[in-house]
């Protein structure tokens, strides 16, 4: 069963779409270029920014879906998901490296009129990021069970960990690969695009993990499954598009994985690559943490960072709506456009978190109750993280402005630095040392705390790039 159900949805899906995408008009290059360094920027954000907080939002229902139908199956299994959501941020961390990486150097190059190099960029970084993720495939299934017990598996949430990461390593390429393409599509300025991809396996993906966990009745390998067609599904979709309206073309004749290529890559995916990577390794050390306190402290938390999953990515929407424009107008050279749309968004954000961590707080219970009914002590557990996050969700706004500017903009150290501090040099060292002295507490201030530091980090490194770009508005005038 588990060869027999992919081909079909994959192939009929992806022909059926085919012919609709013929139909999509392409800007050319220095149509492009207008539009995106002449717009007025309020209305040029908004324009990026809406399709792609749509497809994060759809995007992140591929795990919340899973989390929801899983959870009606047993607490063990519902955990397992959690578990899996480490390698499911790995894989999407080397999307991530070589999507951001190429893309935004896309952006900068697509501005200064240097097609050809675009072009490379884009057949470098998606190749390169499909041969990664085969690899990783291949040695995943060998350690299947070693890795499912590093990841943070019980003896008891195992056998549905293995069943589930299983397939999710089966569609490895596929998924690291549409993080590429979608985050390419994105900086040349084609969000709207991108979008349908995303959204349309995010769509197939909810209607396909009823049928397969209950009706075909395959458990949670149906929820993994289903994950696996969708993305197949949403890779197939954004790969057409990409060749129908994008601004550049992949080809493997422009693959270049010449030191000069990648180490242009690093220098602009290295920051997703540590904020993703390192969001893998705190899950990890968030389930291992929570171990001692049961398969219920392990699935509420996988809850919560589920709900948290949400809000980032409507955060993480806008900030990618901005980057394009950063990017353009930074390789133009027109700084009041970045800085305006920098605060722009900075703006926006802030309201919106300011309404949702009201939301969040006021409905906690029910919200997580949602994913999880008949468990109260997972209620419990995940009811004061999730109310605790509210305290400090309005500082993600800086944060992650302070992290898309830095990275757009070429500050590879910088943005690095504080992609990786938040999960990384803050969260895990709160995990692991609270805990012995408050308990599950730690686990659940954890996140909170990592949240506060970094808006401190962030405050002073973006405020010197903005001042810069000051300086360089300045001279221009005079």
């Amino acid at each position: 069963m588990r060869s027999a159900l992919q081909p079909a949805f994959f192939f009929s899906f992806s022909a059926s779409f085919g012919s609709i995408i013929v139909l999509v008009k392409k800007l050319s290059a220095e149509d492009k270029f207008r539009q995106m360094t002449e717009t007025p920027i309020r209305r040029l954000v908004i324009t990026l920014a809406v399709p792609t907080v749509i497809s994060n939002l759809i995007s992140t229902l591929y795990n919340a879906a899973d989390t929801f139908f899983v959870g009606q199956i047993s607490t063990s299994a519902s955990a397992a998901v959690g578990v899996a959501l480490s390698l499911q941020a790995v894989i999407q961390a080397i999307g991530f490296f070589f999507g951001q990486g190429s893309g935004n150097n896309i952006s900068r190059q697509l501005g200064a009129h240097h097609e050809k190099t675009a072009e490379q960029l884009a057949s470098t970084g998606f190749f390169s990021s499909f041969f990664l993720s085969i690899l990783i495939m291949v040695v995943g299934i060998i350690f299947l069970e070693p890795l499912s017990i590093f990841l943070g598996s019980s003896e008891t949430i195992l056998p549905y960990a293995m069943d589930y990461m299983f397939w999710i390593l089966i569609a490895s390429p596929f998924m690291a690969s549409s993080f590429v393409l979608n985050n390419q599509l994105r900086f040349e300025g084609n969000s709207f695009y991108s979008m349908i991809g995303l959204t349309t396996g995010g769509i197939l993906n909810l209607v396909l993990d009823p049928l397969l966990i209950f009706g075909f009745g395959m458990g949670i390998a149906g929820a993994a499954i289903a994950t696996a067609i969708s993305q197949m599904v949403s890779f197939t979709i954004l790969f057409i598009l990409s060749e129908r309206i994008g601004t550049v073309r992949i080809r493997f004749r422009s693959f270049r994985p010449t030191r000069k290529m990648l180490g242009m890559i690093a220098n602009g995916g290295l920051p997703s690559l540590c904020r993703q990577s390192v969001t893998s390794v705190a899950m990890i050390s968030l389930n291992n943490a929570a171990l001692p306190y049961g398969d219920a402290a392990i699935a509420a938390m996988a809850i919560v960072n589920k709900i948290g999953n949400f809000t980032n990515s409507i955060l993480i929407g806008i900030g990618q709506g901005f980057q394009p424009v950063c990017g353009y107008n930074y390789g133009a050279g027109r700084y009041k456009r970045v800085r305006e749309a920098f605060w722009f968004c900075l703006k926006s954000m802030t309201a919106l978190l300011a309404v949702l961590a009201v939301v969040e707080f006021i409905w906690a219970t029910p919200i997580v109750g949602f994913f999880r009914k008949g468990d109260p002590e997972v209620i419990e557990i995940g009811d004061i993280a999730l109310r605790l996050r509210c305290f400090t969700l309005i500082f993600s706004s800086w944060i992650t402005m302070s992290n898309m500017l830095l990275q757009t903009t070429g500050k590879m150290w910088r943005a690095s630095i504080l992609g990786f501090a938040r999960q990384g040099l803050i969260l895990i060292p709160i995990v692991w040392l609270l805990p012995p002295f408050i308990g599950i507490w730690g686990i659940q201030i954890a996140q909170p705390l990592a949240d506060l530091i970094t808006f401190i980090m962030a405050v002073p490194m973006t405020l010197g790039v903005i001042r810069k770009m000051n300086e360089d508005v300045r001279k221009d005038i005079s």
